[in-house]
Parts: C-alpha cells; structure tokens; sequence
C-alpha cells in the first residue's frame, strides 16, 4: 500500500496518506498513456486553418500575356500557385482533428499516470486547499510554506470548483488550478464543473501535484469504476 505525505496549509507534517490498493494497483502500459495524451491534445485543437486555392484567389482572371513569341513560359493566369499572391497547392481547410479513447482506456491512462508521480515522490496531500480572500499572496505564502517557491509545472486539485481558490493560483504562471473527476450520482459519466478535471497530460508534465485530502477519495473512488 502505497502512502503519500499530508501536510497541512502551513507546511507541517501531518503524518502519511495511505492510497487504496484499488488505486495503487492499477497500471497501464506506456504505449495507453501516450495514446491518451495524444488525443487530448488532438482534441483541443480548433481545426480553423483554411487556405485559398487558386480558383479561391481573387484576380487572375486574365492571360497575362500572350502564348507564343514573348520568350516567356507560357502562364494562363497571375494567381497560379508559383506566383506571388497566387493561390496554394493543397490548400489547407478547416477538419476536425478528433481522436478518440475508450472511457475505460482514459481512466486507466489517468489512474497510472498519477500512481506513476506517487511513485517519483512528487505528489502531496493538503488537509485543505481553500482560502478565503482572492489575494495572490495567499497562493504564493503557501507555496513558501511547502517550500516550492522555485517549483515549476505545480499542479493543485481541488475536490470541487472554488472560485476564490482558483483565482489566487490564476496570476502563477507555473501553476495549473484542476479538480479531481467525479462522478454524478447513479450515473457513470463525469460530473460537469467550472474547473475542468485534471487530465493524463496535466498529471504527466506536472513537476509537483498539489492535493486536497477530499480530492483524494474521489479520485480512488474513480479509480474503482
């Protein structure tokens, strides 16, 4: 059974977390992580890009000179793609970049990849992650307090959206603010929240992983599924 130490929001031991065999035990090959990634990054890609063909371009309508007796290749229009302003060869059009995952195959990516930070020692456990006043310096104070004032890549996940607590870590650029993922009760589908759950990439760059304790029981109760 695998343990990961509290702390409180000041920086004091508090002892250890013990993690469930139900999520400690469950691990995935690297190639499922990788897919995972992947398609997460596939997915958030907008697909807009869209490039004009030469029939697209404006102008061109005309020969620009004559076939024969000028010296010159022959050329039917000013917009073919060799030309400056012409239109492009291929043109690129808006497409969806969409890749899909089975469900079970992303929680198993998941659930491997946070054991897989449990294991280097990177993640940690607050009593709890909440203030009480949107002031970026509370952020910053308790990170002095865990000493990761030079940390990069921090990830905090909080067991449920809390506006103040998000827009005290907003300012960080080296902190990324997510929730742990929930489940809706009697359904097996991710409950919605403003704070979009952590994902496989997020875990998997992360450098140090910030904890709320109440986060933990649902991630080991998604782990379960």
């Amino acid at each position: 059974m695998a343990e990961i130490k509290i702390c409180d929001i000041k920086g004091v031991d508090k002892g250890a977390y013990k993690v469930s065999d139900s999520l400690s035990s469950l691990s995935a090959r690297s190639s499922v992580i990788h897919r995972a990634i992947i398609a997460e990054q596939a997915n958030s890609r907008q697909g807009t890009q869209s490039a004009l063909t030469r029939a697209e371009v404006r102008g061109g309508g005309r020969k620009p000179y004559k076939q024969k007796k000028t010296g010159n290749a022959r050329q039917g229009s000013i917009r073919s793609p060799h030309y400056r302003h012409g239109g492009m060869v291929f043109a690129v059009k808006p497409r969806s970049y969409e890749k899909k995952v089975n469900r079970k195959e992303r929680r198993k990516a998941m659930i491997a990849a946070f054991n897989h930070q449990v294991e280097l020692g990177l993640v940690t456990v607050l009593d709890s992650i909440r203030f009480t006043e949107i002031k970026t310096k509370n952020a910053i104070q308790l990170l002095k307090n865990l000493g990761l004032q030079d940390a990069k890549r921090i990830l905090v996940v909080l067991s449920e959206c809390d506006e103040i607590t998000y827009r005290c870590f907003r300012n960080l650029p080296n902190v990324e603010v997510r929730t742990a993922p929930r489940l809706s009760k009697g359904d097996s589908q991710i409950a919605e929240v403003k704070t979009a759950p952590f994902s496989t990439r997020d875990l998997a760059v992360a450098r140090t992983i910030l904890i709320d304790k109440e986060a933990m029981k649902y991630i080991e109760e998604y782990a379960t599924l």
